[in-house]
């Protein structure tokens, strides 16, 4: 049995890993930015839950004091954010480098004295680094961080494994599924696969990053060879 956290682990592709970490017999901690959600989420999934802001950086560490050893960490905390560079919301591009930079960075530093030599570290990105789409200014920039933050922690934090995931369009989450259907068609025919990629796909990706203990500093696409299209 391993001891997992999931950040950011009470919807979509974050609740769906938590479901089956915990379904395998671990012993799993989720977040919510809302003690509420977490702790109604947590006992759904058969999971411990707690209460996280990653945008709130400063309140991480007391956050996470009753974490205990940490053998797996998920990092999946994201920020939908629509923001052009002709229509720019300061606020709201803050709010998103904070929460997915500075957040996921104290999450790390935090926890970094209950890390051990067999620990594994996943963080999320996402392929609007690779293919920016109008409204991506910030969501493109920070995606793209996340690879210097894995190779900076993968060397600072050794042996312990980092790596990271970068879904592209994920047809089933909640997020997408809320598309018009013509819309996931066209996606579709742009994906090499004929087909988009699901939750079950990036879990399954997650949990190879985790448990290959020769993986380290790698960023797995899952996208169904999109980038092609």
């Amino acid at each position: 049995m391993s001891s997992v956290l999931v950040v950011g682990g009470t919807s979509g592709i974050g609740l769906e890993i938590a479901r089956a970490r915990a379904g395998q017999g671990d012993d799993v901690v989720l977040t919510s930015r809302d003690t509420q959600r977490a702790e109604t989420v947590a006992k759904e999934v058969g999971a411990r839950g707690l209460a996280v802001d990653l945008a709130r950086p400063m309140e991480i560490a007391a956050a996470l004091s009753g974490m205990g050893r940490v053998d797996h960490l998920v990092i999946a905390g994201i920020s939908r954010d629509d923001n052009k560079v002709t229509e720019y919301d300061i606020d709201a591009a803050l709010r998103l480098v904070t929460l997915k930079l500075v957040g996921y960075t104290e999450v790390v530093h935090t926890l970094r004295g209950r890390l051990h030599d067999d620990s594994a570290i996943v963080l999320f990105g996402g392929q609007a680094k690779e293919r920016p789409y109008p409204g991506a200014t910030t969501v493109a920039t920070v995606n793209a961080g996340v690879r210097g933050l894995m190779h900076s922690l993968a060397v600072e934090l050794a042996p312990v494994r980092v790596n990271a995931v970068h879904p592209g369009v994920v047809g089933d989450s909640p997020y997408w599924q809320a598309k018009e259907e013509k819309v996931l068609a066209a996606l579709r025919t742009e994906t090499p696969t004929g087909r988009l990629a699901t939750m079950a796909d990036v879990v399954d990706a997650v949990d190879f990053l985790l448990r290959n203990r020769s993986v380290n500093a790698v960023e797995l696409a899952v996208d169904g060879g999109w980038l092609l299209g």
